[in-house]
């Protein structure tokens, strides 16, 4: 399990996501429309807020209210305290709160996918990201087949990797909105 993970700029919600399965996946939850050092500093924020991020104490607390106190935890409060509502409420009735068996209880590719595409809030993206994150940062085996061959935040194990991957992640932005566009004739 490695020491931090090079989100943020803060070493306590690096350490916290790094060591607290349940604030990882949070954070991944937390990274939509925001940028990555916002929603992976949205843990510390809870867990500072609520004094846990314990799947049972998030699943029962008024997460709205939490992620309107100033500074809010991410732009949109609402629909993401429901996220993580769910998220948590997800860990605690199929996990028995521990958010490290999302991971640790996969046998395989597949079942650890099925596991990750369960969880609230995480589709194709979120599932290849933490795939990545798991495979390459904690050495889960079972991850290993999701990761994508682009860049991605299991690539990021300092501040400068950080910088360089949201460097390429909005070139292949750009790049992919290119392509989508309607062509003109």
């Amino acid at each position: 399990m490695p020491e931090q993970l090079h989100f943020t700029a803060s070493e306590e919600a690096n350490a916290l996501i790094a060591q607290d399965p349940m604030a990882l996946l949070v954070g991944f939850v937390l990274d939509q429309q925001v940028t990555v050092q916002k929603a992976f500093v949205g843990p510390l924020a809870i867990k500072e807020r609520i004094g846990s991020l314990d799947a049972a104490a998030l699943a029962d607390a008024d997460l709205e209210a939490v992620f309107r106190e100033k500074p809010a935890v991410h732009r949109f409060p609402g629909s993401m305290a429901q996220r993580v509502h769910e998220l948590a409420v997800h860990v605690r009735d199929h996990y028995d709160g521990d958010a490290a068996r999302v991971w640790t209880d996969a046998q395989d590719a597949a079942e650890l996918r099925a596991n990750l595409e369960a969880l609230p809030g995480f589709g194709e993206m979120k599932v290849k990201a933490l795939g990545a994150v798991l495979a390459k940062r904690f050495g889960v085996a079972a991850a290993h087949e999701l990761v994508p061959w682009h860049p991605t935040l299991g690539d990021v194990d300092s501040p400068e990797a950080l910088a360089e991957y949201q460097a390429l992640k909005r070139v292949h932005k750009a790049q992919w909105s290119k392509a989508s566009a309607p062509q003109a004739r």
